[in-house]
């Protein structure tokens, strides 16, 4: 899978044209799919608007694969441009909070107006109506509010941040995507755009349904690290080793049985595998065990057992790995970053431009969006348009 590499190959959403007003988090990451999988992606950044990136911007990969537009929306001229683009649209997304877009004479009524094809996809932390939509919040909050966050880490300690995967990027970004995709495929049939409202909490919901099917079937404790996949199994957690961590997932009888014959141990003192009473004795000497050897030791000594074990790596040791680098899941260089995913057999996704600036190639997007260089030219010198 090249990075930068040739364009103009088509992927599988070439010929959708998407306005993305830049944002945090799962917006950006939304848009960075939809762009890496061939949709032409022009994204506004507001003009004048702090920096908000932790370091150097063309290294934020999140805005990867499409240009930029830096547009005073306020200004009239602005306006009639950013309405000019959402005319032209298969996608808006935006993920400021409820009634922002409407201030700024940009909210959904106005946007059907001019293009009523436009599937318009609203990105929020608490949604767009309920008592805590124009409330701030992180993807802590959003996970902590499904009760997905109640259920992780250990029992005798509060609950570790999530990083912020489960809430903005699997909750939020996935999510938008899915429904963005789904509501153009409905387009072919209807003719008409409609509004997908993706909202973080819904999404960190949606991504516990077989734990609460779990607790509905009575399989699932609200007790934290007593359960199946919450530390709780013996074969179903991390080990510290004499220098590092491992992850152990030998939850199948083949491979529970695995384990145990790789490391050493008696299948018959480990039986019953699945009777939770027998759980914490056997973790306490499984952590004993393990602490014995370093994680490499242990990789290579149960490597010839189907044993669903794995080093717990870093960053850099990840994209080191033959199982990353035989499947090209990051690229390479002094900065690597994940290759688009999934694989398309006739027109991949790739990474078609590096992470662009406010205004970055935004000269060239509007020309190839029906804008005249004149035009370009006039609301730039007027300092409304920052586009290079």
């Amino acid at each position: 899978m090249a990075v930068e590499s040739d364009a103009s190959a088509a992927g599988p959403l070439s010929g959708i044209r998407i306005v993305e007003f830049a944002g945090l988090g799962p917006t950006p990451f939304a848009a960075m799919l939809l762009a890496d999988y061939g949709a032409d992606v022009l994204r506004i950044d507001r003009k004048g608007q702090p920096d908000l990136s932790p370091g150097d911007g063309q290294q934020d990969f999140l805005n990867r694969s499409r240009s930029s537009v830096a547009l005073d929306i306020k200004s009239p001229e602005g306006l009639a441009l950013a309405r000019r683009l959402i005319g032209k649209a298969d996608v808006l997304l935006e993920g400021y909070r409820p009634g922002v877009m409407e201030r700024l004479q940009l909210g959904p009524e106005a946007a059907f107006a001019l293009n009523p094809r436009l599937v318009y996809a609203r990105m929020t932390g608490w949604g767009q109506t309920g008592p805590l939509a124009h409330k701030a919040g992180h993807d802590i909050n959003y996970v902590a509010l499904t009760g997905g966050l109640h259920m992780m880490g250990s029992a005798d300690a509060p609950p570790p941040p999530p990083l912020n995967v489960v809430g903005d990027f699997g909750g939020g970004g996935m999510l938008v995507v899915s429904g963005i995709l789904a509501a153009l495929v409905e387009r072919q049939s209807s003719g008409c755009g409609q509004i997908v409202d993706a909202a973080m909490i819904d999404g960190a919901a949606l991504l516990l349904t077989q734990l609460y099917a779990w607790k509905a079937m009575g399989f699932w404790s609200s007790r934290r690290a007593a359960n199946l996949l919450d530390g709780g199994a013996y074969f179903y957690r991390c080990y510290e080793t004499a220098d590092g961590y491992v992850a152990v997932g030998a939850i199948e009888p083949q491979f529970h049985a695995a384990l145990i014959a790789g490391l050493g141990l008696n299948l018959e003192d480990f039986s019953d595998h699945m009777n939770r009473a027998l759980w914490p004795e056997r973790s306490r000497q499984l952590e004993a065990l393990f602490k014995t050897r370093t994680r490499d030791e242990w990789i290579a000594m149960l490597a010839p057992f189907d044993a669903c074990v794995s080093p717990v790596l870093t960053q850099d040791e990840a994209v080191r790995h033959p199982a990353n680098t035989g499947r090209d899941v990051f690229t390479r260089g002094d900065a690597p970053q994940p290759n688009p995913a999934p694989r398309f057999s006739r027109t991949p996704a790739q990474i078609r431009r590096p992470p662009t600036l406010p205004g970055e190639s935004g000269r060239e997007a509007l020309r190839a969006w029906g804008i005249p260089e004149a035009e370009i030219g006039a609301l730039a010198s007027r300092d409304i348009l920052l586009a290079d």
